[in-house]
């Protein structure tokens, strides 16, 4: 037994001491490069090229970077579906997802499910899917659809009721 625990502590002894060579080597190189920036930053050695191939990955997006790019990009957003009017493919590819299944509270393609809300007319939902009611967002999601195929949209929606 004792053999067994002389080997233990020898090899245990040889990571330790490893360890701390790696400790001093790796201090060692820290200083040596920390030495070599200070110096080029009293010798006026231009190091912003760095700072700006690391930016992308050093900042932490908060979202309003996006959002003020986005701004400034173009304030007139190009229509959805280049413009298209079609009701049902503009139902198939933004609005089934939900109107489908029933998600959140969409009325699903029924009449029994539209009753209450054909009381304002074609007008009054069209109105409410542009805003946005309960779960739906604005526009269905969907900021580029415009008043146009919101309204054809709503119209190939509620056609069978």
């Amino acid at each position: 037994m004792k053999d067994q625990d002389s080997i233990f502590f020898r090899n245990f002894s040889l990571l330790v001491g490893g360890l701390f060579l790696l400790t001093i080597i790796l201090g060692f190189v820290g200083y040596v490069e920390n030495k070599e920036v200070n110096e080029s930053k009293k010798n006026g050695v231009d190091r912003s090229h760095i700072a700006e191939s690391i930016e992308s990955f050093a900042k932490v997006n908060t979202g309003e970077v996006i959002i003020a790019q986005i701004a400034t990009v173009d304030e007139t957003p190009s229509a959805a579906f280049d413009g298209s009017t079609d009701g049902k493919m503009i139902y198939d590819n933004v609005c089934a997802a939900c109107h489908n299944t029933g998600a959140a509270g969409a009325p699903k393609l029924e009449a029994s499910a539209w009753t209450d809300r054909m009381a304002g007319g074609i007008e009054g939902l069209v109105k409410s899917a542009i805003t946005g009611k309960a779960a739906m967002p604005p526009r269905g999601g969907r900021p580029d659809l415009n008043d146009e195929q919101m309204q054809a949209t709503i119209e190939y929606m509620t056609a069978g009721f």
